[in-house]
């Protein structure tokens, strides 16, 4: 779990990591893609981020929880970050978001019934051939 208690300073990666919740790796994936900006390093080249960096990738984290796609986070984190943040924009984007995910949740209920029905077809097991390994096989011939 995050830990969202007060920030004394500049932290390290692995701080960041375990403050926020997001994997080492995609952090440094953000800041090669732009998403993060790459804070300053020591001397000894450890990344040190401070609050706004921690913001920031939380901001991200709970677009990406909601499942927006990099390039929705990308005009999200625009919008936030500039003085011109239009309701309207960030409804937009937000609508967009909602019919992709309704669209998943139409598609998610369809395989729900198909797959219903192949395990009701298999008939306990009982049967030599599978029902299920059939109806896969035929789906992609």
């Amino acid at each position: 779990m995050a830990s969202m208690a007060k920030l004394e300073g500049p932290i390290q990666i692995g701080a960041l990591s375990e403050r926020t919740g997001v994997n080492i790796e995609t952090i440094r994936y953000y800041e090669r893609i732009g998403l993060l900006t790459a804070p300053p390093r020591t001397t000894g080249g450890y990344r040190r981020y401070d609050i706004e960096g921690v913001r920031r990738l939380s901001f991200i984290r709970r677009l990406r929880e909601l499942g927006f796609g990099l390039d929705a986070v990308r005009a999200m984190l625009d919008l936030a970050e500039t003085k011109r943040t239009s309701c309207n924009a960030v409804r937009g984007l937000a609508s967009k978001h909602l019919t992709e995910v309704q669209s998943k949740m139409k598609d998610l209920r369809r395989m729900e019934r198909v797959l219903k029905e192949m395990i009701a077809s298999c008939d306990r097991g009982v049967t030599p051939e599978c029902p299920i390994i059939e109806a896969l096989w035929r789906a992609v011939s």
